[in-house]
């Protein structure tokens, strides 16, 4: 993409209504517009690294043998009233009426929904075990939305719901859930710490929710710090073996982390006082094993092995992908802008042409652009009659993780200047060794092309 054709509104100063990092460097680097309180438009920017991060969800929720769909963002209230749920779940909802008076809501979340597809068309234990997902809007009227997308009423996330025979399964589908989802978070260059926590109004006995440490969390979290030592790597694992989720589970959750709804300081006192940990966390994502409480009260039952029927065991699982953007940029920054990690950037490497209109200059900084274009890269290529001050201020408040700077004075030694965003650390090299080594950079990121 050349940024003279490109809409990217920047801002120079810093929005007054912003608090918060993320909040403030998305305002900036024009990668959304606050329509109401709490509800944005995605500007081109944002909404590809939305695209971004909702690929990497998708890849590991279907390489752990989960199966996409899309569910409507409006829902009859008949199946919450069914469940109980109707009146329990507060002011949060968005209650509304159609035109002939029935009874309508804006889905905070699914359960009753996927239920109720679930007992429509799943009646034997044989189409047992299955867990199907979707990643859709979300609105939960929020008291106070603040901090941009990380606290706002409308929210892109995706919600994942699983259907066993036996609690042993569910259990097994739960652990499953976990393994997926600190595979997703590694790729987005994220530390997620799985911490015990509460179930809140979904409900359940087993849950985790899934943070990320920074300063502006609105979690206060307990942990020994030998947690943050854990990495999940590049492990293969079969989503089918109990024992290999077992123990990815075990070795995540073994170490006290909890938040502070859950937190037992007596069990946090045993851990040694050089390791105890109190910080503040953002919530990325939550699973959630509830037994039979909707199956029941909505009546999903399947005829076991024996003939009899009961009800089925299901989880939920959640993750935050709007969210997900915004704790990105409160973990990877610095005083000049987002720094994005390669799995999620937006563009894989910036173009900075020093001297738009030198026919040297401009004729190198498009055999790069081609270059880059030609191996299934997108880099982004500053072609603006702009001061190069202008043009680097850009480029680091957009937060590129790579940086190609293009000038006369360089290429009559035959080179370019390759600049690591994160590191702040350049290097000369010809044209042809730049391209190289960011084609090498990024076969060592899974990253899809996004929109």
């Amino acid at each position: 993409m050349r940024l003279s054709r490109y809409f990217l509104p920047v801002l120079k100063e810093n929005p007054s209504e912003a608090q918060i990092v993320s909040h403030r460097y998305m305002l900036r680097a024009g990668m959304i517009k606050q329509s109401a309180a709490g509800i944005y438009s995605w500007l081109p920017l944002g909404f590809k690294v939305l695209k971004k991060i909702e690929t990497i969800v998708h890849e590991e929720q279907m390489r752990a043998g989960h199966i996409p769909m899309l569910m409507p963002t409006l829902q009859s209230a008949d199946l919450w009233k069914e469940s109980g749920r109707y009146d329990d779940y507060g002011q949060e909802m968005l209650r509304i009426s159609d035109r002939h008076g029935r009874d309508m809501l804006y889905g905070p979340t699914n359960e009753e929904l996927i239920t109720d597809i679930f007992r429509s068309h799943v009646g034997s234990y044989k189409d047992l075990p299955l867990t199907l997902y979707h990643i859709q809007w979300k609105f939960r009227d929020e008291i106070r939305p603040r901090f941009g997308v990380m606290r706002g009423r409308e929210f892109y996330m995706k919600d994942g719901y699983n259907f066993d025979l036996t609690k042993e399964d569910a259990l097994h589908a739960y652990n499953r859930h976990l393994v997926s989802y600190l595979r997703s978070y590694e790729r987005m260059g994220l530390q997620a710490i799985p911490m015990r926590a509460d179930g809140g109004p979904i409900g359940g006995d087993y849950t985790h929710e899934f943070l990320v440490l920074a300063d502006t969390g609105e979690s206060e979290v307990f942990y020994d710090s030998a947690v943050t030592d854990l990495t999940f790597g590049d492990r293969a694992i079969d989503y089918d073996s109990v024992e290999q989720c077992q123990g990815v589970l075990e070795e995540f959750t073994s170490k006290y982390a909890r938040t502070d709804e859950t937190h037992d300081e007596a069990l946090f006192n045993e851990v040694p006082e050089e390791r105890r940990r109190v910080a503040r966390g953002i919530e990325v994502g939550q699973i959630f094993y509830f037994g039979t409480k909707y199956s029941e009260a909505l009546g999903a039952n399947v005829q076991g092995p024996d003939g009899k029927q009961s009800p089925v065991h299901m989880g939920s699982h959640g993750i935050g992908v709007s969210r997900l953007l915004g704790a990105i940029i409160e973990a990877s920054h610095d005083d000049k802008g987002i720094i994005w990690p390669e799995g999620v950037t937006p563009f894989h490497c910036g173009i900075v042409n020093l001297k738009q209109g030198d026919a040297e200059a401009d004729a190198a900084c498009e055999s790069l652009y081609d270059a880059l274009t030609a191996v299934g890269l997108e880099p982004l290529y500053d072609d603006r009659k702009e001061r190069a001050g202008g043009k680097f201020a850009t480029m680091d408040l957009i937060g590129l993780p790579w940086r190609i700077t293009v000038g006369p004075r360089g290429l009559k030694n035959g080179v370019v200047e390759l600049t690591s965003r994160r590191s702040g650390e350049s290097e000369e090299l010809s044209p042809e060794a730049a391209v190289q080594k960011i084609v090498e950079i990024y076969a060592n990121h899974q990253t899809g092309r996004g929109f």
